[in-house]
Formats: structure tokens, sequence, C-alpha cells
């Protein structure tokens, strides 16, 4: 439940926050953080209205430090296990990159996502998505577009990272799980084109 609306919705719509052992809150993106816990609905919006409201230290019964920009460190903290997962994807061979390769794995139809940079030129974009709707899996092809090229770069090992394709699997699952939770707080979630 949302300590700030009190409305029941699933753990993918909330954000977990807990109590570091020096009493300052901090973000526990994963909620495997030991202690009691404060959920909040994933948004940046709901997060800054609860520090605005003190709603960590009602709920938690106790004098907690509040961070002023807590909401930036979810957002980080999104960020770095989205980069993580990338990480993982691309040492797993679940991830190409470069816009030939990618225009071909769409062309195959054997995608499960495909990735552009934020700060990627719009020819670029708008070619990739022309690829994108000719292919077979068009209707279901998540499009992240979360992180910025020097993002992807770090987290690939590489350099210069505008375009990249997931094949399909378990990596490009947690991949996209986790890109729609970063989305979900920035608010940016896209419907009409799958964007995320």
């Amino acid at each position: 439940m949302c300590a700030l609306t009190r409305a029941e919705k699933p753990a993918s719509a909330l954000i977990r926050f807990a109590v570091s052992p020096d009493g300052v809150l901090a973000p526990d993106v994963d909620a495997k953080a030991p202690g009691r816990g404060v959920w909040i609905t994933l948004s940046a919006d709901a997060v800054n209205e609860a520090v605005r409201k003190k709603v960590f230290a009602r709920s938690l019964k106790e004098n907690v430090t509040v961070p002023p920009d807590l909401a930036e460190q979810v957002r980080t903290r999104l960020e770095q296990r989205l980069m993580g997962t990338l990480g993982l994807a691309r040492k797993a061979g679940a991830l190409v990159t470069g816009a030939a390769k990618v225009a071909s794995v769409l062309q195959s139809g054997r995608v499960g996502a495909l990735i552009t940079a934020s700060d990627a030129a719009p020819d670029g974009r708008r070619k990739m998505l022309q690829w994108a709707r000719r292919g077979e899996v068009a209707d279901r092809l998540a499009h992240i577009e979360s992180l910025s090229s020097t993002q992807l770069g770090l987290a690939l090992g590489l350099e210069n990272v505008i375009h990249a394709a997931l094949t399909p699997g378990a990596a490009a699952n947690s991949v996209i799980e986790r890109a729609n939770r970063l989305a979900l707080f920035n608010a940016t979630d896209r419907e009409e084109d799958g964007t995320i």
C-alpha cells in the first residue's frame, strides 16, 4: 500500500524506502533491505509529495533524516539497475549494437526490444522505427529510450552507443521490466507507440 495515497497497488507500481543504520532514509529499489520499510507510488511526484508531507517519519513512527534530493536518488538507482541489466544482457550474448546489426535483427523478427539513446538524432530514430514497423513483431516490440548514449556506452562498455536490440528471452524480459519501472517513475511511458 502507498503510504502517501493509501491506495493498494502491485509491488511493481511502488518503490520501497528503508532506513539505514545511521537513520537516513534511502531508496530500496530492489525491496531487499532488512527492517521496516515504507512503500510509495513509483513516481517522482509522489516521492516529492511524501517528503513534503513528512510521510516517512509518520509511517515509520520514528525520526528519520530524509535527503532533499530523494526523488533524484531513486531515479539514479533505477537508471543504474537498468544499466547493470543491459550489461548482463550483453555478456549473455542477448544484445547487439550498431545501426546495421540492429536493422538486421529487426528484419529477421528475432527481437525482444529496440533500444535507442534518448539523445539520438531524430533521423536515426525515425529510420530504426521504420525498420521495426516492417518486422513481424512490430505490434508487440518494446522500444526503450530511457538512457542517453553516454549511459548506454557505460552500461555496455562501448563508445557511442545509439542503437541496440535485445534478442527475445530472459535477459530481454529483465531489461524491459527495469525500463518500465524507470519510465513509470519518470512518467514518460508513451503508450501509443510502445516507447519506454
